[in-house]
């Protein structure tokens, strides 16, 4: 069986475990150092792998007296040197050396797997990009926080809020969910955007782009959710206080749905109040758009940084004046007649 550098039992889980072990054991001399530099430089996976240890290094260090009195672990024989380094901090393991420290985290790490955690946040105005523990790639549009958690059996992200892009590593073995306050979304293998905001009057948005998934979007309570709902490429799903909406995206919607990874907000005849909603929620502003004018149409494609250049250009094309009250919101309102 082909085993990836990112496998535990593989030859680079090895070697991560040993780099561990030197760097908590002693300063690297130069010479070390650019061994090092040469391993990192060869396979993007072993920066993973030496973080992973290096944190396993640290855990070990506290549960390790605990794990030997309990039987769980045997301690190697090795002939301590002279004189006693630091080693894992433990006076009574000072004679522990670094090939057999290496051999003991590998072989907890093999026997008691523990699940991979990611913690991405994004603020205000702000876009990234990352690739999670499986291979999955990920964007956060502005405002959004998610936890990844990769363990044997599944994967799964919590959205805490915010709108994310997902394109799915494919595993058939162990399932990708997605758990918002609105609902969960669950595939094997696809590309989809997921967006929650417990603000909005559609909580949860849904939009598939390849493959498929199955969406349970929850009650306005969170306690209840609803039969798996089934979407395809192209689908949309919406659900809120009015209660779930599905429906399909053509081409060039799709297309503007996912200008947001590009910086862009693309409208076409959108309302005014949706679209200053988009703004508001990148820029962490409050918009309050008027009765009278929210249902105005909006087109065109907008940078999501320039945020006065956006209204600059509502009130070229629409009717609008857009001011700002005492409190720091923005208020827009019809622009008397002159």
């Amino acid at each position: 069986m082909k085993t990836s550098a990112t496998d535990h039992d593989s030859p680079a889980a090895a070697e991560a475990a040993l780099w561990a072990a030197r760097l908590d054991g002693d300063s690297l001399d130069s010479a070390r150092r650019a061994e090092l530099e040469a391993w990192l430089a060869r396979d993007p996976a072993h920066r993973v792998l030496l973080s992973r240890y290096c944190q396993f290094s640290a855990d070990l260090e506290e549960q390790l007296p605990a794990l030997v009195s309990a039987g769980r672990v045997a301690m190697p024989a090795v002939r301590p040197p002279a004189p006693a380094r630091r080693g894992w901090g433990l006076p009574q393991f000072a004679g522990l050396g670094l090939a057999a420290a290496a051999a003991v985290a590998v072989g907890l790490w093999i026997a008691q797997p523990a699940a991979e955690v990611q913690n991405l946040t994004t603020a205000i105005a702000q876009h990234s990009a990352h690739t999670l523990a499986d291979g999955t790639r990920v964007e956060l549009n502005a405002r959004t926080s998610l936890r990844f958690e990769n363990t044997a059996a599944e994967r799964r992200v919590r959205l805490a809020g915010g709108e994310a892009w997902f394109a799915v590593a494919k595993d058939a073995a162990r399932p990708f969910v997605v758990e918002t306050p609105a609902g969960s979304v669950r595939v094997t293998g696809t590309t989809f955007t997921v967006r929650n905001d417990a603000a909005a009057a559609q909580a949860l948005e849904v939009i598939v782009v390849e493959g498929s998934v199955q969406v349970r979007a929850s009650d306005p309570t969170g306690k209840h959710a609803s039969e798996p709902i089934s979407l395809k490429a192209g689908d949309r799903l919406a659900a809120g206080a009015r209660g779930v909406e599905v429906g399909t995206l053509s081409a060039a919607a799709l297309e503007n749905a996912m200008m947001w990874r590009e910086g862009l907000a693309a409208f076409v005849d959108a309302p005014l109040a949706e679209a200053a909603a988009v703004f508001g929620r990148y820029h962490g502003k409050r918009i309050e758009v008027a009765p009278g004018v929210a249902k105005l149409g909006v087109g065109g494609r907008h940078g999501l940084e320039d945020l006065r250049a956006f209204f600059s250009a509502l009130e070229t094309a629409l009717p609008v004046k857009v001011s700002e009250d005492l409190s720091g919101a923005v208020v827009i309102t019809s622009r008397p007649s002159r």
